[in-house]
């Protein structure tokens, strides 16, 4: 009888829901998964995955400890046993590590409490990854729990992309700088590009396009550039978010709007991007609208080419150069409408995508330009679990 591999609990902890996953990091096979959803309303969701066995039910969980007792519920009756799955760490996601985590952390008092003082750089985020860690920690009490940070990644940024032209003293007081976001996933990614490639030496663009969508610039493995900010509400167009805009729309709008300010912090972060152009933020919606003639959802698609187009010439001359673009998450996977609109933009540096490729559905990384392209284009889908998972192995290796 084979022995169990070492496997990874990853969790991911919202202010109203609370994800996880059973990892193998070594093959990154996924053993199982699933959500408690709408956590703290009168009626919430919870879903579990394992093998081809699947349960789903909608009932009350008071709060995130309910949560984690319906998973820990559901490990044991649908599967696997946790006390049977090897369990050798259990990783967290956190959006947040400021100046203190360029890597995994273990998670004892003084990181958690450090992760608690960054939450005014992620007020949505950190309380809320918080509060998993904190249920996970007393529940799961016998394994070693890691935090992994989406700003890690981008620790590596130069100083000229990192700091902002603001009054350095305030700067300072505050931590206003350049976090960025998404950098668990945009590190794995562009690893996968080199790992694929067999090269060391690579100018990549990465652009993880999802709900939030995020562009990195990364030289030989090392991020020099991210569009994504103090906050995740910087750069592209996002399903809710405006991305890039002149600060001083918020004098504008208190001033002469009359708003507050958390009214403006919802107007940009949860009214904006696609759903403040169009009404909708689901992009296969937009694009429908678009193919049958709704003039509104086709300048919005036309407005998130145009902000890619300055990220990715921006990026390559930065760079001196560019060898891979790449495309991830949600949107930048499956859409390959978008992907084909957006090189065609490109097409100054050479790049030219096969048609065939472009338009083929995979769950595999592939190559999607076309033989004499200039830049190779790619497609690799993201794996922030085990991501997560793999990071936290390699802390306790």
């Amino acid at each position: 009888m084979s022995e169990t591999p070492p496997r990874v609990l990853v969790i991911n902890s919202g202010s109203s829901s609370l994800k996880y996953q059973l990892v193998e990091p070594e093959d990154g096979v996924s053993i199982a998964s699933g959500i408690a959803e709408r956590i703290g309303e009168p009626v919430s969701h919870t879903e579990h995955r394992f093998g081809d066995k699947e349960v789903a039910m909608d009932q009350p969980i008071l709060d995130h400890t309910a949560a984690l007792r319906e998973a820990l519920r559901l490990f044991d009756q649908v599967g696997p046993k946790l006390e049977e799955a090897n369990i050798v760490a259990v990783g967290h996601r956190v959006v947040q590590g400021g100046r203190y985590f360029s890597g995994p952390a273990l998670i004892d008092d003084q990181t958690r409490n450090l992760i608690d003082q960054l939450s005014p750089l992620a007020p949505l985020h950190n309380p809320a990854h918080l509060k998993g860690i904190d249920v996970a920690r007393k529940m799961l009490p016998d394994v070693p729990h890691v935090a992994v940070f989406d700003t890690a990644f981008f620790q590596s940024l130069p100083d000229e992309s990192a700091t902002y032209a603001l009054d350095k003293e305030t700067a300072d007081k505050y931590s206003i700088r350049r976090y960025g976001a998404h950098g668990t996933s945009h590190q794995y990614v562009s690893g996968r590009v080199h790992d694929l490639l067999g090269r060391k030496r690579i100018r990549q663009i990465v652009l993880h396009l999802g709900n939030g969508a995020s562009a990195s610039a990364v030289v030989n493995g090392e991020a020099v550039d991210t569009s994504m900010g103090l906050t995740p509400l910087e750069g592209l167009v996002m399903g809710t978010r405006t991305g890039d805009i002149d600060p001083a729309a918020v004098f504008h709008l208190m001033r002469n709007g009359g708003m507050k300010i958390d009214e403006i912090d919802t107007l940009f972060n949860k009214r904006s991007g696609l759903k403040g152009l169009t009404g909708d933020n689901d992009m296969r919606s937009v694009r429908a609208r678009a193919n049958a003639g709704d003039k509104e959802a086709r300048l919005a698609l036309d407005v998130v080419l145009h902000r890619l187009v300055k990220y990715v010439g921006a990026y390559a001359a930065e760079m001196g150069g560019l060898d891979v673009l790449t495309f991830t998450a949600g949107i930048g996977e499956n859409d390959s409408a978008l992907r084909q609109e957006l090189c065609d933009k490109l097409k100054m540096f050479g790049i030219t995508l096969d048609p065939v490729a472009n338009v083929l559905r995979s769950k595999d990384p592939r190559t999607i330009s076309a033989a004499d392209s200039k830049v190779r284009v790619m497609v690799v889908p993201t794996n922030e679990e085990l991501a997560i998972a793999q990071q936290a192995m390699s802390l306790l290796d």
